[in-house]
C-alpha cells in the first residue's frame, strides 16, 4: 500500500504542480505570467495578474507537498480548492476530457480527497516528522472546506467572459 501512495502522490503532485508552473512562467509549455493572467481573463475571472501568481503558487504549492507527503490533509485541502476551481471553468463543456470537460479537474480533486483520508504512507515527510496519522476531522474538514474555497474563489473573483474583439479592432 505504501508503494502505491507514494506513486500516487508523485504523479498527482507533480501533475498539479507542473500546470502551476505553467501558469507563472514560460516553463513546461507555459505562455508566462502574461499568458496566466489573460488565461483566467479569458476563462471570465478578474484579478489580473495577482489571480494568476496565487492560482499558480497554490498549485505548485500544493503539488509539491502532496508529492513530498508534507501535510497531507492541507495539501490535499488546496489542490482540492485550484481543481474544483479549474473544474467551474469546464463546467459547460460537459463531463468528458475529449470535449474540454471537468473530467480531469473531477479526477484530480477525487484522489486529493482519497490522499487526505488515506494519509500519505510510510514514505513521506509526514511519517518522518511524525505526523502521518491525521485525525479523522482534519481529512474530513479539508475534503470540505477543499472544493468550498474553490467554489467560493469562482463566486467572488468569477465575472462575465470578455466578448471578443471585433475583427476591425474596435
Amino acid at each position: 500500500m505504501d508503494s502505491g501512495l507514494l506513486v500516487l502522490r508523485l504523479v498527482v503532485g507533480i501533475l498539479i504542480a507542473g500546470h502551476g508552473v505553467q501558469k507563472v512562467s514560460f516553463r513546461l509549455g507555459g505562455n508566462g505570467l502574461a499568458g496566466g493572467t489573460e488565461e483566467f481573463r479569458r476563462d471570465g475571472f478578474r484579478g489580473g495578474r495577482l489571480t494568476a501568481l496565487v492560482a499558480g503558487g497554490s498549485q505548485i504549492g500544493a503539488g509539491l507537498f502532496l508529492a513530498a507527503g508534507l501535510l497531507t490533509p492541507l495539501a490535499a485541502m488546496a489542490a482540492m480548492g485550484v481543481m474544483t476551481v479549474a473544474g467551474t471553468v469546464k463546467w459547460h463543456k460537459g463531463l468528458w476530457v475529449q470535449n474540454d470537460g471537468y473530467e480531469y479537474p473531477l479526477v484530480l480533486v477525487t484522489v486529493a480527497a482519497v490522499l487526505a483520508l488515506t494519509g500519505a504512507g510510510r514514505w513521506s515527510l509526514d511519517r518522518l516528522l511524525g505526523a502521518a496519522s491525521w485525525p479523522l476531522w482534519t481529512s474530513l474538514a479539508a475534503i470540505v472546506v477543499g472544493p468550498a474555497s474553490g467554489l467560493l474563489t469562482r463566486a467572488l473573483l468569477g465575472h462575465a467572459p470578455a466578448a471578443a474583439p471585433v475583427a476591425d479592432g474596435r
